[in-house]
């Protein structure tokens, strides 16, 4: 710079490997002719004890990595190491049964780890992401139908409120419903000094990280019943600031208080607003920031001296979405730092 299964037998699906040999044997879809496809068959909860790595048996990879960048909004399909999304050894327990998902930048990164875990514990998903992000979509896509479940692809830019209204309205079009917001989508371009940042991308950077929040929000409570949820991706940056982030530290901030109003405003009404706030995460957002140089760094100054994958924090978007984990926690903002206390 992104539910629902019924109760019943299981069996197992395909595995992320073979779902990634057949995307490369084979053509992409248009973004048209994606919409609206639904896969039949269910999931298997002994899939995770088929997938070749655990993380008894694989450490998370610490940098340096490979010195890379890539232009705006980045793919993860380029990316080296590849981000980690599969969760090996999280097994679904039916917490999102017969509801369905709508999140934004969902292609990749954090996005398409919580679409993936949000499938395994049994919910229907909907992704927004940017046109030229295709690629990575339809692998994302894929990822979530080897859980058993339905994944529809909504292109567009968040920026646009209209646009939003419309993912919503595409979104219950296809599912009958819509329970689970997840506002994800992320812009951010570093600058050393204030006046290095432009007007454009500082209403580019506000546009995406805040207004597109309020924009999905605002579309989608409308359509929330009761013990539905919207969870916000935060950042550390909106808690102690970052010096080179000065306009994105400030929309994550300002993500952080919108998540407690809007839980206020929203309580009587039994839909709960939270919001995960990340520290450094191994994800295009970063490579398609930074120098090479300083993206074969990322993460390694947290205590673990590493980034988080995708992965380790998609199970607190599980955690917020589930009533049977949250039904009395809102307005709350919880920060994954690695071992960082300070900002938390």
């Amino acid at each position: 710079m992104v539910s629902e299964y019924k109760e019943g037998s299981w069996r197992s699906g395909p595995t992320l490997a073979a779902v990634r040999q057949t995307l490369q044997g084979s053509r992409m879809p248009s973004a048209k002719s994606s919409r609206g496809k639904r896969t039949a068959g269910k999931g298997s909860a002994s899939r995770t004890a088929k997938r070749g790595r655990s993380r008894n048996q694989s450490r998370e990879p610490k940098p340096p990595f490979p010195a890379q960048h890539q232009p705006k909004p980045g793919l993860e399909a380029e990316l080296e190491p590849r981000p980690r999304y599969e969760a090996p050894d999280y097994r679904g327990s039916g917490k999102l049964n017969d509801r369905v998902a709508l999140i934004t930048g969902g292609d990749s990164g954090i996005g398409r780890a919580v679409a993936v875990l949000y499938a395994r514990e049994g919910a229907n998903v909907a992704i927004v992401y940017l046109p030229e992000e295709q690629r990575d979509a339809e692998e994302t896509r894929a990822a979530v139908e080897a859980e058993g479940r339905n994944c529809l692809l909504v292109p567009g830019d968040v920026r646009d409120a209209q646009f939003c209204e419309r993912a919503v309205r595409e979104t219950i079009d296809e599912y009958g419903q819509l329970d689970v917001l997840v506002n994800n989508a992320a812009f951010q371009q570093h600058q050393e000094s204030i006046e290095d940042v432009t007007d454009e991308q500082f209403e580019r950077t506000f546009r995406t990280n805040i207004f597109g929040y309020f924009y999905m929000a605002r579309a989608a409570v409308p359509h929330l019943r009761e013990g539905s949820a919207i969870v916000n991706t935060g950042s550390i940056t909106g808690m102690q600031g970052s010096k080179e982030l000065l306009d994105y530290s400030a929309t994550k901030g300002a993500i952080h208080a919108f998540t407690k109003s809007l839980a206020q405003n929203l309580v009587e009404k039994q839909i709960r607003v939270n919001c995960v706030a990340p520290g450094p995460i191994w994800t295009p957002l970063n490579v398609a920031d930074k120098e090479p140089k300083k993206a074969a760094e990322h993460g390694k100054k947290t205590p673990m001296q590493r980034p988080g994958q995708p992965e380790e924090v998609a199970p607190a978007y599980v955690f917020f979405a589930s009533n049977a984990d949250s039904s009395y926690i809102t307005g709350e903002v919880l920060a994954l730092l690695g071992g960082e206390t300070t900002a938390a």
